[in-house]
């Protein structure tokens, strides 16, 4: 069976950092848009100067409709690999946010009735695709399951466009085994390895062992 990548999404202490530093994972994200899970510029660029990445670990920012000069700011600051858009930006933008830095961009395409519409509005323009669930108000990190029984549309899409797809919205590790059956190119978790709101260690560790 295939194995996602996985991507650890909303740390927002050096305690979540250093936890999800030493896991192995291939991504870890931090999030500069509005959320119980918000960090800022500074704190992120301390975690990470005062323990860098391992293991060519990637470091994703998330950031939900932001002003291009707010872009240029976090990217200067920070050593972001990716850029994560998870609100309803435009072809148009991220193209002009990829042109300005250069960066992998994700876009984040909200489960509905339009959503493969929406993916092929982007074909060309982004490296990747992250389909996650939006209720009324939040954007993301919802903790709820999208219709799974929709992913192959998204895979085939994606695979058209010759980039990857990560699913988020609800992971948890009594459903991981469920989504693994998908072959999917990633798998993006938050509150999923959490307890009382910060990153718990063991949940972590048991995610990725389920993940082989």
């Amino acid at each position: 069976m295939r194995k996602p990548e996985l991507k650890l999404c909303g740390n927002r202490s050096l305690e979540d950092w250093e936890s999800v530093r030493v896991s192995g994972v291939p991504y870890v994200g931090f999030i500069f848009a509005n959320s119980v899970r918000r960090v800022t510029d500074e704190q992120v660029k301390v975690w990470l100067n005062e323990y860098p990445p391992l293991n060519d670990t990637k470091i994703v920012g998330v950031f939900v409709n932001p002003e291009l000069e707010e872009l240029a700011q976090t990217v200067s600051e920070v050593p972001l690999d990716v850029l994560q858009l998870h609100g309803s930006e435009t072809p148009a933008f991220v193209a002009k946010v990829k042109q300005m830095t250069g960066k992998t961009i994700w876009k984040v395409i909200h489960h509905s009735k339009c959503s493969l519409e929406e993916m092929k509005r982007f074909e060309g323009v982004v490296d990747g695709y992250v389909v996650d669930t939006k209720l009324p108000g939040q954007w993301g990190g919802t903790g709820k399951r999208f219709d799974w029984d929709s992913i192959p549309s998204y895979q085939a899409e994606a695979a058209s466009q010759k980039v990857p797809l990560f699913v988020a919205g609800g992971v948890k590790l009594d459903n991981v085994q469920e989504l693994l059956s998908y072959q999917l190119d990633g798998i993006d978790v938050s509150s999923g390895i959490e307890t009382n709101d910060r990153k718990d260690k063991a949940k972590m560790n048991d995610l990725i062992e389920r993940l082989g």
